[in-house]
């Protein structure tokens, strides 16, 4: 599923919890057929239990969009951009009820966020529903 340098593997993060899934980063890291860098890999820190929580959030909310069971096959690098401006345009208590959007754009400025193709999306707009990548 990997697009080009600005996809959302490139972009996300993944904070991992140490399993065995995890014990060789770099066939995650690393396309294992092409050698292209694919995205980083993360773990969190020992008995800093609060790290994973943050990160699960994330995919509680995208399997509001595509539940247990979803095939991915058919995703678009659109469709996955799309999923993740509407996830993080919601407000967190985490984050002083602040969106992870608005958090974003304050650190990095508006014309970053426009050039990761990240996009706020109005709260009456939201939509963490399969309904939203219904073609």
């Amino acid at each position: 599923m990997y697009w080009n340098p600005l996809s959302l593997l490139s972009r996300i993060r993944d904070n991992s919890d140490r399993g065995t899934e995890f014990t060789d980063p770099s066939s995650i890291e690393v396309d294992q057929e092409t050698g292209e860098f694919q995205c980083n890999v993360f773990y969190c820190d020992p008995q800093q239990t609060n790290q994973k929580s943050r990160c699960e959030r994330n995919h509680e909310f995208i399997r509001y969009i595509l539940p247990k069971g979803s095939c991915f096959d058919d995703l678009t690098q659109d469709d996955v951009t799309l999923m993740m401006n509407h996830i993080n345009s919601l407000p967190r208590a985490s984050l002083n009820a602040k969106s992870p959007y608005k958090v974003f754009v304050a650190q990095y400025g508006k014309e970053t966020a426009a050039k990761l193709g990240l996009k706020y999306i109005p709260l009456k707009e939201l939509c963490l529903k399969p309904e939203l990548l219904k073609k």
